[in-house]
């Protein structure tokens, strides 16, 4: 994962002090791309260890089309939200914040964060009222135009953006298809590079790992592009500690080869084999 640890450094040496929507501070640049083949190994951060059950978790919350950070809860801990409480997930915070300030259900047992990304994947609500399921329509374009320049999913649904409890970040992803191989672009318009970014990387790789699969397609690139990447202010000394560390070969990531429906995936599907990674880093999330 060098292509990470370049992005860290980069920010550290080109980067410009901004301020923030959530008052903490940044060094942040405009403008970065990276990319992963998927045939040399599965983008997961070793320089500090990063725990892929919740970014499977979420990732299949999103393709759920679930907004309720509990059922997200019930994903990750596989136990039922009212036997949860107290248990967290990486969006109880913005749950517990922006959702109750914009009046969602935010109980011991249902925490509703608005249309967020399971909501516009699976059912974009359009001016005319009827919803839209990206998801379903994308994976039904690779399968039976894969040359099409308009294979694309987005999450930022400008009418909606005020009833989210927080704007989407990674905003929308492209497939492109060549020889017999499935690539995604996706474009991220603000992104948390130290907490967030490693997330990032390993969800959208395996989301196109799955819709690979599905398709009975292999997996080729993995292209990141960034608007606004930014370290913040109280992340400098986890940084460079990661930035000291040597980075271990990738690991390999097994997906259950039965599964030919991107909604039949379930956590029990996937497998990571060899991965050797540093110890974890703490760090706290800027809401």
């Amino acid at each position: 994962m060098k292509e990470y640890l370049d992005l860290l450094d980069h920010i550290l040496i080109k980067g410009v002090k901004k301020e923030d929507r959530t008052g903490t501070g940044t060094t942040s640049v405009f403008g970065y791309q990276m990319r992963f083949d998927l045939s040399k190994g599965f983008p997961l951060v070793t320089t500090k260890k990063t725990f892929l059950k919740a970014i499977i978790s979420e990732l299949l919350w999103f393709i759920e089309g679930s907004t309720d950070e509990r059922r997200l809860a019930e994903i990750n801990y596989g136990d039922k939200a009212s036997n949860l409480i107290g248990k967290k997930t990486v969006w109880t915070a913005n749950a517990d914040a922006q959702g109750k300030d914009l009046g969602y259900v935010n109980t011991d047992t249902v925490k509703e964060l608005g249309p967020v990304y399971g909501a516009q994947w699976r059912s974009w609500m359009g001016t005319d009222g009827k919803s839209v399921d990206q998801l379903s329509e994308l994976i039904n374009q690779i399968k039976t135009n894969p040359d099409s320049r308009r294979m694309i999913l987005s999450a930022w649904n400008v009418g909606e953006l005020e009833k989210m409890a927080l704007p989407p970040c990674h905003t929308f992803f492209q497939f492109y298809v060549a020889n017999g191989k499935l690539s995604c672009q996706l474009y991220q318009r603000s992104a948390d590079v130290f907490l967030g970014v490693p997330f990032n990387i390993a969800s959208y790789a395996l989301l196109t790992m799955m819709i690979a699969q599905v398709c009975d397609l292999e997996a080729g690139d993995f292209v990141h592009t960034f608007g606004d990447a930014h370290i913040y202010s109280n992340h400098y000394e986890q940084v460079n500690l990661q930035l000291s560390r040597k980075p271990f070969a990738l690991p390999t990531m097994k997906i259950n080869p039965l599964i030919k429906n991107i909604e039949d995936f379930k956590m029990s599907d996937f497998e990571l084999v060899g991965y050797e990674s540093h110890e974890s880093i703490k760090a706290v999330m800027a809401v």
